[in-house]
C-alpha cells in the first residue's frame, strides 16, 4: 500500500498571560468569519522552522529567532494534513495585521475561553497543549 500524501500546515501561538493572539478570517476559503491562529503552508525547500519564521513575517510583521521556538503539539488531521504548532517565548518588532486582505483584525483571546467562532481544529490542538498534550489527532471519531 502506497504512503499517503501529507500536507504540512504551520500555527504560531504568541501568549499573553492567559491570552492567545488570533486573527479573524476573511477572503481566504477556509473558516472564513472564524478566529485563526496565524497559520500557512510548508514550502517547498523550506524546513519547519525557517516556514513557522516566514508566516511570522508575512502575517504578523515580527521576527522570530529559532531558538526563541517550541514545537509545542502535533496534530494529525483525517484530511491528510499534519498540523504543527509552535510557541514563540520572545519575538522582535510589532505585531501588526500584514495580511489584512486576508485577516480582518488581530485579538487577544483567553485560551481557556475561545469564541464559538473559532477553527474547531485549533480550538481542540490549544485545549490538548494546555492539558499537556504534545500529540493529537482531529476527525478521526
Amino acid at each position: 500500500m502506497p504512503a499517503p500524501p501529507v500536507l504540512v500546515d504551520l500555527h504560531l501561538i504568541l501568549r499573553d498571560g492567559g491570552r492567545v493572539l488570533m486573527g479573524m478570517r476573511q477572503n481566504t476559503g477556509f473558516a472564513d468569519g472564524q478566529y485563526h491562529l496565524p497559520a500557512g503552508r510548508l514550502e517547498s525547500e523550506e524546513t519547519v522552522v525557517a516556514g513557522i519564521i516566514r508566516e511570522a513575517r508575512e502575517e504578523l510583521g515580527i521576527e522570530i529567532a529559532a531558538a526563541d521556538l517550541t514545537l509545542v503539539h502535533v496534530m494529525h488531521h483525517r484530511s491528510g494534513r499534519l498540523a504543527l504548532f509552535f510557541e514563540a517565548s520572545r519575538w522582535s518588532g510589532e505585531i501588526r495585521n500584514a495580511d489584512p486582505d486576508k485577516c480582518r483584525s488581530l485579538d487577544w483571546l483567553a485560551s481557556d475561553r475561545l469564541p464559538e467562532n473559532s477553527v474547531a481544529y485549533a480550538r481542540a490542538a490549544l485545549a490538548m497543549i494546555d492539558s499537556g498534550r504534545s500529540v493529537g489527532a482531529f476527525g478521526w471519531d
